[in-house]
């Protein structure tokens, strides 16, 4: 029996999934991996990380990925506060590639968001603080890291429909990232 509700995203391979939780008078309890369920969903990936995110109101994380021979897949949960989690589709080969979609993940909806290797991957803290967990399939490598701007205007993420731009708060290497069209290039180029 699976256990978890699959909802399935425009993009081909993303998925968002909703745990079953299991609540009584001592709190909660929630099952948000196990190998064999999400083979039966069509997830072979063998997560070799697991990374902590802890950040404060409007800030922005991201668009990041790995080059192609180190590209990761995530699945990521907001274990508290909220966030809405973006993807880009990267993949050279897919009728969706440039399009995004996005999901709000929290503490209160428990939801947990799948994006497979080929994907950039943000997320905007929409609470005062939010905590992200998140496996990864392939190590951490700076040297395979690339980054593209988050409001690349090719991309027209809608960040705004969540708290006004101005508020947002971007690292440096995020501010000064390449341009989709750069990131496209590159690519070719290779």
């Amino acid at each position: 029996m699976n256990k978890f509700k699959i909802i399935k995203h425009s993009i081909k391979s993303l998925l968002t999934l909703e745990p079953r939780v299991f609540q009584d008078h001592r709190g909660e309890f929630i099952e948000t991996y196990h190998k064999s369920n999400f083979r039966d969903l069509g997830i072979f990936d063998e997560f070799v990380q697991d990374n902590h995110a802890k950040s404060t109101f409007g800030v922005l994380r991201g668009l990041h990925l790995q080059s192609s021979d180190a590209s990761q897949s995530k699945l990521l949960r907001c274990v508290y506060g909220e966030v809405f989690d973006v993807a880009v589709d990267l993949r050279l080969d897919s009728p969706t590639k440039g399009q995004w979609v996005g999901e709000v993940l929290s503490s209160k909806n428990n939801k947990l968001f799948y994006i497979p290797a080929g994907f950039a991957h943000a997320f905007l803290t929409l609470s005062d603080i939010s905590i992200v967990n998140y496996k990864l399939s392939d190590f951490y490598n700076p040297q395979k890291e690339s980054a593209i701007y988050p409001f690349d205007k090719d991309l027209n993420i809608s960040w705004s429909d969540y708290i006004n731009c101005d508020e947002i708060i971007l690292s440096d290497k995020d501010k000064n990232a390449q341009s989709y069209k750069q990131f496209l290039e590159g690519i070719n180029e290779n």
